[in-house]
């Protein structure tokens, strides 16, 4: 599936202040304040999102990929995956601590939160992959033609039905406008390793 066919097909969480498709690029202008993150460590819940998802049934995968231009804290785009208000999986890259991190949000009523710093992914297309098999969901991260990282394994009941998609956020800042370049759907991964 291509962006365009995503964004006909798809459903936005919450809507941005602006998504614009021209040829094979969507930009994405995030609302100021905008985020995903259920209580933990803050004491808050955020549910104001802008992700773009479809259905995302049994074993399959989804990629997206974006342009990493964010300069302000928090500044973040990657996949999406929600089972409700309650559950749901981010992964992507977040600009944190001054530089980009790639990272996943779990979130089983609290959220969770791991990163690894990539400053050297910073002006570069980064695609980040959700592999769901079985009980769990696989997330691989890459810039350009790297080999893919692992970013994380998590539990996801095979049974749960889940929207997966593109998705970015601007918790701190006015003006964030996301450059997705790329949304692909099919088989899930062979193997883990």
């Amino acid at each position: 599936m291509s962006l365009a066919a995503l964004v006909e097909a798809g459903r936005w969480t919450h809507e941005p202040v602006a998504a614009v498709l021209a040829g094979d690029r969507l930009r994405v202008t995030a609302v100021q304040g905008s985020d995903a993150w259920r209580t933990t460590s803050y004491g808050f819940v955020h549910d104001s999102e802008h992700a773009l998802v479809q259905e995302f049934a049994g074993a399959a995968a989804v990629e997206v990929s974006f342009v990493l231009e964010f300069a302000e804290q928090f500044d973040q785009a990657g996949v999406f995956l929600r089972v409700d208000d309650r559950n749901w999986i981010k992964a992507g890259v977040e600009f944190s601590d001054g530089q980009p991190q790639v990272g996943a949000v779990v979130t089983r009523d609290v959220s969770d939160w791991s990163v690894a710093p990539v400053p050297e992914w910073a002006g570069r297309t980064v695609t980040v992959r959700a592999s769901r098999d079985g009980d769990a969901v696989t997330i691989r991260a890459w810039a350009d033609d790297e080999e893919p990282r692992l970013v994380r394994v998590a539990p996801l009941a095979p049974d749960v039905a889940v929207s997966a998609g593109l998705f970015c956020a601007a918790p701190t800042r006015d003006g964030l406008t996301v450059t997705f370049t790329g949304f692909r759907d099919g088989a899930p991964d062979a193997a883990l390793h």
